[in-house]
């Protein structure tokens, strides 16, 4: 994904095996195909039924763990991440999962999403006595276990669960349960499978597909999923339940071949393409993509058009995570790195170029400039989303207004600034009817706050302020 160059990112894969032999080896696959959720920490926690292990490193899941140190994890469950942070979350002591050690025993948090009352929570623990080890809103919901009066760890966690407000996929482990938990509205996908007897989570269906296990089905808004030695178990702890998963999942984040909500990701992103197609038509001689997000997009308008798809820009996949260089300068100078135009196919020719979604509209002007450097006569943009207008305070990183240039442009003036020949966005009916939503339904079952400004949860005053962030899973 584009996503390192773009400045827009989503933080956190989450997989866990409970039951299985090779549950360490398992998580470390698993989290091979959940990389592009977040590049900046990996690890993995064990049980082998007595006691907790943990190995964790910053990058890549190859650079986190090293030659052998793989091989130190034993035992028949696992809880893993990857991780992605926005703002000083970054370093080790951030990374994933995160491992507390008491005299009832031991305690591990993993999360993707973001709590946006995190702070509040967490001024009020740290006047009752908690000493945080982290800046991750992740150790919020230890301490809530930790504090809660019920003797029960399914009602400790329920209870502490019905306290915390924003997007959230937790995964939580001891030495004999392993329980996972999504958020009332079902912001950010989770899902089970089944590999042999043993039992499998992942925040994407692919990463299923990578390990060998079979799907089961998703979580459901508010529902929270224990794994023990008399197998699974069920309950919801809320009971406001709406179903309002992020559209970005459709339109950006998640893998092509993931499943989220029983919709596959690369027809949706296909059907956004056919939608662009009849909504801003343009006569053209070529239709590219921007890799590699944009490539189901590009062929579906392309189909719809009746225009020719060609491969007009090559990603280098060996150049380094341009996502964590601090200026924007060099973030421009990383567009460069990564993408290079096909002079053969666009030379001479009216061009297309399909992209997800539009940012800061730094990335956006400098592919165009590649393309009419390369050759080509014209560049008409076509963004398979809306307008992004909106901060998100549930996982992305886009948490003030004056980072996203259509809150404060019109299309004609990003057109302009980005020098390109047209440029059209997708509407959010479009939007919808491409993901396969009902757009008449009050609830469509997405998350359209970047779009519209309508949020499915309260936000909080802390929240919104650039110097007091929320801290990101």
């Amino acid at each position: 994904m584009l996503g390192e160059i773009k400045g827009l990112n989503e933080e956190c894969g989450v997989f866990a095996v409970w039951g299985h032999k090779d549950a360490a080896q398992i998580t470390y696959y698993g989290l091979h195909s959940l990389q592009h959720r977040g590049q900046e920490g990996a690890g993995i926690v064990v049980s082998d039924g007595e006691r907790l292990s943990i190995h964790k490193g910053l990058g890549l899941v190859t650079e986190a763990f090293k030659e052998g140190e793989l091989d130190t994890l034993h035992g028949h469950s696992a809880l893993g991440h990857v991780r992605y942070a926005t703002a000083g979350g970054g370093g080790l002591v951030n990374c994933q999962p995160l491992l507390f050690q008491s005299q009832t025993g031991g305690l591990a948090v993993a999360h993707n999403g973001n709590l946006v009352n995190a702070n509040g929570v967490k001024h009020q623990l740290e006047s009752q006595g908690s000493i945080f080890q982290s800046t991750s809103d992740t150790e919020v919901l230890a301490h809530l276990i930790k504090r809660s009066a019920y003797p029960r760890l399914e009602d400790k966690l329920a209870n502490s669960l019905q306290m915390l407000k924003g997007a959230y996929a937790f995964g939580i482990m001891t030495e004999e349960k392993l329980m996972v938990a999504m958020d009332p509205n079902g912001l950010r996908p989770l899902s089970i499978g089944r590999l042999g007897d043993a039992y499998v989570v992942a925040s994407e269906t692919c990463a299923f597909d990578v390990v060998g296990a079979t799907f089961e089905r998703e979580l459901q808004p508010g529902e929270m999923v224990t794994f023990d030695e008399d197998g699974m178990h069920t309950e919801l702890f809320s009971g406001s339940a709406n179903r309002t998963i992020c559209s970005m999942e459709y339109v950006y984040f998640a893998r092509p071949d993931s499943n989220i909500d029983e919709i596959n990701v690369h027809t949706a992103r296909k059907r956004l393409g056919k939608q662009m197609a009849n909504e801003a038509p343009v006569e053209a001689d070529v239709v590219t993509g921007v890799p590699d997000s944009s490539i189901s997009a590009a062929i579906g308008y392309a189909e719809q058009a009746g225009i020719p798809y060609e491969l007009g820009l090559i990603k280098n996949r060996y150049v380094g995570r341009t996502f964590i260089q601090p200026s924007q300068e060099l973030r421009e100078q990383g567009v460069k790195m990564k993408l290079s135009p096909v002079r053969g196919v666009v030379e001479g020719k009216r061009v297309v170029m399909v992209d997800d979604s539009i940012v800061r509209g730094t990335t956006s002007r400098r592919i165009v400039r590649l393309l009419k450097e390369a050759g080509a006569t014209e560049v008409h943009v076509r963004i398979s989303s809306p307008p992004i207008t909106h901060p998100c305070f549930y996982g992305i990183d886009t948490s003030t207004k004056s980072e996203l240039i259509a809150a404060s442009h019109t299309t004609e003036e990003m057109r302009e600034k980005m020098g390109a020949d047209s440029l059209s966005f997708l509407s959010i009916d479009g939007l919808l009817e491409g993901v396969g939503r009902d757009k008449r339904q009050t609830n469509c079952g997405q998350c359209l706050a970047c779009f519209t400004g309508n949020y499915p949860t309260e936000i909080y005053q802390d929240t919104q302020h650039p110097h007091d962030k929320v801290m990101n899973g």
